[in-house]
């Protein structure tokens, strides 16, 4: 079983370095500061999400049936994944995407007050935006 290279480093969580590299047929080694994968140093569930948001080719609505969660979620997820490969989300995104969590909160609580959802179902939705 392989396992995947840890990405940060376990003591004060700055970025590791891949310094060496070695054949497993030969036994060959090679020593230096090599340029690690952007994606390869992503959160497993990251990378799952990624996977998902490709199958579905960007499209939020798919990726929310495929994985079962509200569009804030999505957007959550997608921003999650933006930040860990370095890039900025824009405060103007950032404002929008509160805006959808405050919506989609509002909605989860008028069916829960028109008994169309149950209080643990109500829970369990706002735990995922």
């Amino acid at each position: 079983m392989k396992y995947k290279a840890p990405g940060k480093c376990p003591v004060c969580g700055e970025r590791l370095a891949i310094t060496r590299l070695g054949c497993p047929k030969c036994f060959t080694i090679i020593e230096g500061d090599f340029q690690p994968c952007e994606f390869c140093r992503l959160p497993e569930q990251d990378l799952e999400f990624i996977k998902v948001f490709i199958k579905c080719r960007g499209n939020i609505k798919d990726v929310e049936k495929e994985m079962g969660i509200s569009y804030p979620t999505v957007r959550n997820k997608l921003d999650s994944v933006i930040k860990g490969l370095g890039y900025e989300v824009s405060s103007k995104e950032l404002i929008k995407e509160n805006e959808d969590k405050g919506a989609a909160r509002n909605e989860i609580l008028d069916q829960l007050s028109n008994g169309e959802i149950s209080p643990k179902e109500a829970t369990e939705r706002i735990k995922n935006l």
